[in-house]
């Protein structure tokens, strides 16, 4: 019993995911099915938010391969631009504190270069505890949410400018953070639901360009002009945050505009365009676009999924190395950069990083599959270049400057394949929401430690700080990822030997209630559209893997076993007999899941034990 007992937890939630609801459901294979109990199943409320479009236009004919061909370039060149718009403002206003450095926010506010380091942390404190807004955006529609909170976070970099002290910076930055904590995760949301796992491997280091190349260069551009501002009028890098302001604001405007919640609402697209997109996305990535119950059980099964902590991890001890990204400015004038030319330097930095990124691009599109190496090759740079920040003599001064470009525009590169990893190998809506939280607070956690490895009497070489970035996050994170690589690849071979062997196990039910009547239907739907879990979408998942509770079978057999019947006990189990299969099930604690008695006719049961007269007479798969 040890044994069976020990997967009573996972059996639960794969027993649980199998009754789906119209939410998770997309195109309609038939719409008079026969129940089937072994075949995974929901009912209406837990399916995807686009199957009301798919049952009015699901029947819209297939494009032709010039009507593909015009989605795809909308996608790309409406969509994308706007996505790459929101993160581009959204990594411009995380930097405007590195750039206010050199733009005299020290003389306007009194603040030391202590302070200037806790500010950073303080950011990242309301970056974590903002994560909960995860929740409300899972509830809501995604452009109403996303367009507030753009907006609010416009308004809130107005406000830095009347900020005369640190502790008015330190409420400003602290909820700076908490708006813009969704922000990825909402643009990531976008991503999965317009573009295929393949389409978004490829696109996502070009997506992230906007936040480490076209962030960099635009803000460094908007530094240097800043610089020639009449300090006696007004101080420069308040001119910074009213120009980011206005930008960031213009942003919302045209996300309140154009910005869509999913595919069946994104109103560039043609209905004929849009079927074929949901069709597309629901059949590629085999999970469900766009979910707004959020299930406990996926919770769970998110936190016990190692990948998940995997992931968190990765994100954790990548990011120690993260106020590399904020502190370099400071560095380029320690090395006897002018605030002038650093501003100059960075511009030719996010130069560099560009094209970094369209090297992992391609990288990507010639080698699929291959994101744990793309990781390694990122830090390897990174590694050499703080390795030569602590063994180059500082008379040396442009070979360190370089070697400062060199550490700190390249591991950025991991850190997005990573995140867009963690995404594009999870499935069900409320398990992928809570392993991006998972993955998002330790970002932020390490976010708020980072900027303290940079403090005390270290100046100017920094040793310690260069020392805990080489060994903790440019050495630790490729170990991480190849881990994360192998569980995958195990898995992945075990789903793809499962489906060869299995092909009918590819489609689940949809249970469907009339509310006026109450009468139930069944329709037969592809795996896909159930919103079920990667653990559940791997199909040998689907039949019901349970343990087995000592139990009389003469006292099953004994009900009147009519076909289809269930039977409530007093103990609080119940018996359900369809046909010639009896089975015992339990909701009263995790402990006590799903309990079998009897199973004739059913597949796919893990070392079921079977009783009879209470003695045991079998053990094995039936």
């Amino acid at each position: 019993m040890s044994a069976v007992e020990k997967n009573n937890s996972s059996d639960q939630a794969a027993l649980d995911s199998q009754i789906i609801d119209e939410k998770t459901f997309s195109p309609i294979l038939s719409t008079m099915a026969v129940f089937d109990e072994e075949k995974a199943h929901v009912d209406e409320k837990n399916a995807d938010a686009t199957l009301k479009f798919m049952e009015q236009y699901g029947g819209q004919q297939p494009l032709t391969p010039e009507g593909e061909t015009k989605l795809n370039r909308k996608l790309r060149f409406i969509l994308l631009p706007l996505i790459l718009l929101v993160n581009t403002m959204l990594f411009i206003d995380k930097a405007t504190l590195s750039y206010a450095s050199i733009l005299g926010i020290f003389a306007s506010t009194g603040i030391n270069s202590a302070q200037f380091d806790d500010l950073n942390s303080i950011f990242y404190a309301g970056y974590t505890i903002g994560q909960i807004l995860n929740l409300v955006m899972q509830k809501t529609k995604l452009s109403k949410f996303l367009t507030s909170i753009v907006f609010i976070w416009a308004i809130v970099i107005f406000c830095h400018c009347g900020a005369y002290n640190f502790g008015g910076l330190v409420v400003l930055r602290f909820v700076l953070g908490f708006v813009e904590s969704v922000i990825t995760p909402a643009l990531e949301i976008t991503m999965l639901q317009f573009f295929t796992p393949q389409e978004r491997a490829i696109l996502q280091p070009i997506f992230w360009i906007s936040c480490v190349g076209i962030s960099v260069v635009t803000a460094g551009f908007i530094a240097y002009g800043v610089l020639f501002v009449n300090v006696a009028i007004i101080a420069p890098w308040k001119v910074f945050m009213i120009i980011t302001g206005g930008l960031t604001l213009f942003t919302s405007i045209w996300c309140f505009f154009h910005y869509p919640s999913n595919p069946a609402e994104a109103k560039f697209l043609t209905i004929e365009e849009r079927v074929h997109l949901i069709k597309r996305i629901e059949r590629e990535s085999t999970s469900s676009i766009d979910q707004k119950t959020i299930k406990k059980y996926q919770v769970i099964e998110c936190l016990k999924d190692p990948v998940s902590w995997l992931f968190a991890a990765f994100a954790f001890i990548l990011m120690i190395s993260n106020n590399l990204f904020y502190q370099q400015n400071l560095l380029f004038v320690s090395l006897g950069v002018t605030n002038l030319g650093s501003t100059l330097v960075s511009v030719a930095g996010g130069g560099f990083s560009t094209a970094v990124m369209i090297a992992g691009s391609l990288f990507i599109h010639f080698f699929p599959n291959r994101s744990a190496f793309v990781i390694l090759f990122s830090c390897i740079p990174a590694i050499a270049g703080g390795i030569a920040m602590v063994t180059i003599n500082w008379e040396n001064k442009l070979a360190l400057v370089a070697m400062i470009l060199l550490a700190g525009n390249t591991y950025g590169l991991g850190y997005i394949v990573g995140l867009g990893w963690s995404t594009s190998s999870v499935s069900g809506n409320t398990k992928k929401y809570v392993r991006h939280i998972m993955f998002m607070v330790a970002y932020g956690i390490s976010n708020i430690i980072s900027p303290q490895i940079w403090k005390g009497n270290q100046e100017p070489r920094y040793y310690a700080a260069w020392i805990v970035q080489i060994v903790v996050s440019w050495v630790g994170t490729p170990i991480i990822a190849f881990t994360i690589d192998y569980i995958l690849r195990n898995r992945n071979k075990e789903r793809k030997q499962y489906i060869i062997e299995h092909p009918d196990d590819a489609y689940g039910q949809i249970i469907k209630k009339n509310p006026k009547t109450g009468e139930e239907s069944v329709e037969n739907v592809e795996i896909g559209f159930l919103d079920l879990t990667d653990h559940e979408n791997n199909p040998g998942n689907f039949a019901k893997r349970v343990s087995l509770k000592k139990v009389s079978i003469l006292d099953v057999i004994s009900q009147k076993t009519t076909k289809n019947l269930t039977y409530q006990l007093s103990s609080g189990y119940k018996i359900a007999i369809i046909g010639l299969g009896v089975f015992l099930t339990s909701k009263e604690s995790t402990k006590d899941l799903v309990y079998e008695a009897l199973k004739a006719g059913y597949r796919h049961i893990d070392s079921a034990q079977i009783y009879e007269n209470e003695k045991e007479v079998g053990e094995g798969i039936l």
